[in-house]
This record gives structure tokens, C-alpha cells and sequence, in this order.
């Protein structure tokens, strides 16, 4: 029967992770690069247009293009991208798992200089490094030489599907605005109603991952402004009226 502090314990050792951000670190950075693409392209491309437009058929027609075609294309490039590092982690664990079969002395070695770097002592980190390997050697070995691990493994579904997704939900907003807003001035409609949206998307991202507030939103809001900013020029620039 375990006491009292032996279930404190255990309960801290099962919950570790949970208390941390980092293993949020890869479907939220997809997210929040979907969402923020989301919200600043389309309501870039709608500014742009409608700052050469006078009428509500064009804006609303390249929002709604640029909405479909940007979640399908964030999708699959985040997918193309994740998979070939993916592709790149099995390649060097092939590669690691042979080493080990060719060469395990030399490995042995090896993972004992890593931890001897860390602050062990030569003797403490070449016993560390035995008893890792006769556990799991190549577990060891991809862990603490390549630096893979369950947190920072490749998901090529998961982040696709997080950058689709969220760069959808992102777009829609400047799409409502487009739908909502009158024809006139709608360029600053748009990018006063984005800023919040960027604002927000900075405070949700933030709290989510942990972050300062501050200088989350300060750097959402100067970027989008910026693209914002350059889409309204070049409509202005063109001056034609659709």
C-alpha cells in the first residue's frame, strides 16, 4: 500500500508534461501561423481590392478565392513540409539503429561525451550511458544524440489539418467584415476590424503557449499592419475602378 507521499509523486511524475507548454509547441505554432494567415492574406487581398473597387461583388469574389485556395494550400504545404522532416528523422534513426549494430563501443562513447558536456562527471556519465543503452540503446541514442523526441516529433496530419483548419476559421472574419460592412471605406473597416482580430489571435496564441501578452500582440499587430498597409497601396496605385 503506497502512503501518502509516494501518490504525491506519482501524481506529479504522470502530470509533468500537462503542467507544461512545450508539448503544445507543434499543433500550436500551426495554428497560430494558419490563423494568422488566415486573417492577414485574405484581409490583405480584400483591402487591396477593395481599394480599387467600387462595388461589393469583387472584394467579396477574391475573399472567398483567396479563403479556399489559401486553407487548401496552408494544408498542403504544411503537410509536404512536416513529412520531409519526418521523412529526415527516420533517415537518421536507420542511420543511428546501424551505428549501433557496426559500432556500439564508439556509441557508448559518444552518448557518454554528451552527457559529460551536460555537467556529469567522466566517470558518472560513461555509467549513465551504459545503463541507458542496456535499457534501450537506440531510445538513448535518438533522445539525447539526435534530440527527437514524442514533443518535438513530426505530425504531418495533425499539422496539417491544424493550419487548414485554423486558417479557415482566421478567414472567415475578414469575410464576414466584407459581407458586412459598407462598400464605402470598406479598406478601413477591414484593417480596423483585422487589427482586433490580430489582437486577439495574439492573446489566445500567448495564453496557450504560455507567453507575455505584450509582446505577442505588439508583434501581430505591427506585421499585420504592414502587409495591410501594402495591400491598400497597390490597390490605390492601380486606381481602377471594378
Amino acid at each position: 500500500m503506497k502512503n501518502k507521499k509516494e501518490e504525491v509523486n506519482e501524481i506529479t511524475i504522470d502530470n509533468y508534461w500537462n503542467n507544461h507548454y512545450i508539448n503544445r509547441s507543434n499543433w500550436l505554432r500551426a495554428a497560430v501561423l494558419g490563423a494568422n494567415d488566415g486573417i492577414i492574406s485574405v484581409s490583405s487581398l480584400a483591402i487591396g481590392i477593395a481599394a480599387a473597387s467600387t462595388t461589393r461583388e469583387p472584394v467579396l469574389l477574391a475573399t472567398i478565392a483567396s479563403l479556399v485556395a489559401g486553407a487548401l494550400s496552408m494544408a498542403a504545404g504544411e503537410y509536404v513540409s512536416v513529412s520531409s522532416q519526418t521523412d529526415i528523422e527516420k533517415a537518421d534513426i536507420e542511420r543511428e539503429a546501424k551505428e549501433l549494430r557496426d559500432m556500439p563501443e564508439t556509441e557508448r562513447n559518444i552518448l557518454a561525451e554528451i552527457y559529460e558536456r551536460r555537467g556529469l562527471k567522466k566517470e558518472t556519465a560513461m555509467q549513465v550511458a551504459k545503463e541507458l543503452m542496456e535499457k534501450d540503446a537506440l531510445a538513448a541514442h535518438v533522445r539525447d544524440e539526435l534530440g527527437i523526441n514524442e514533443i518535438s516529433k513530426a505530425n504531418p496530419m495533425q499539422a496539417a489539418l491544424a493550419s487548414g483548419a485554423s486558417f479557415t476559421a482566421g478567414g472567415i472574419l475578414p469575410l464576414a467584415v466584407t459581407l458586412l460592412a459598407p462598400i464605402v471605406g470598406m479598406e478601413y473597416w477591414l484593417y480596423c476590424f483585422t487589427l482586433v482580430f490580430l489582437i486577439l489571435l495574439g492573446i489566445v496564441s500567448a495564453k496557450t503557449g504560455g507567453a507575455g501578452i505584450g509582446k505577442a500582440i505588439v508583434r501581430i499587430a505591427i506585421w499585420g499592419t504592414i502587409a495591410m498597409g501594402l495591400s491598400a497601396l497597390v490597390g490605390h496605385l492601380f486606381g481602377v475602378n471594378v
